[in-house]
């Protein structure tokens, strides 16, 4: 990632009209501060987390009371994926669309509040199946 990456998501954020801004800058901190390897720049026109340059994570900013976040493994799917989830999502967040992708919707500032700890602990589990 170049130096100029994070001058370009605090650009984005600032210029981003989004009737859940708070919201997103609340998750991007709870991002941020699980793990301190994430590097954040743009991605399909929102913040999104690399760890060793591989893309993670990725927000979805489309859509009309409402924001996701996608739980990737980057554009292909990850070799020698198969029918099975990565891993068992205990927290009942998750939404697979298939084997390694999925995501989580976020409606609301107590969406956020009250799925803090589930969040980060399927960061925390996206991170030890895909790094």
């Amino acid at each position: 990632m170049t130096t100029h990456e994070p001058d370009k998501v605090e650009k984005f954020m600032n210029n981003l009209n989004h009737p859940l801004k708070e919201e997103i800058e609340a998750v991007r901190n709870i991002i941020k501060s699980t793990n301190s390897e994430f590097t954040e720049k743009i991605k399909w026109n929102a913040p999104s987390y690399s760890i060793q340059n591989k893309d993670r994570i990725t927000f979805n900013l489309h859509g009309k009371g409402f924001f996701r976040l996608i739980f990737h493994c980057g554009v292909k799917v990850k070799e020698g994926s198969n029918e099975d989830q990565l891993f068992v999502d205990t927290t009942g967040l998750l939404d697979w669309v298939s084997p390694d992708r999925a995501i989580i919707k976020f409606t609301n500032k107590s969406d956020v509040i009250r799925n803090e700890e589930k969040l980060r602990e399927i960061i925390a589990k996206w991170l030890k199946v895909t790094v």
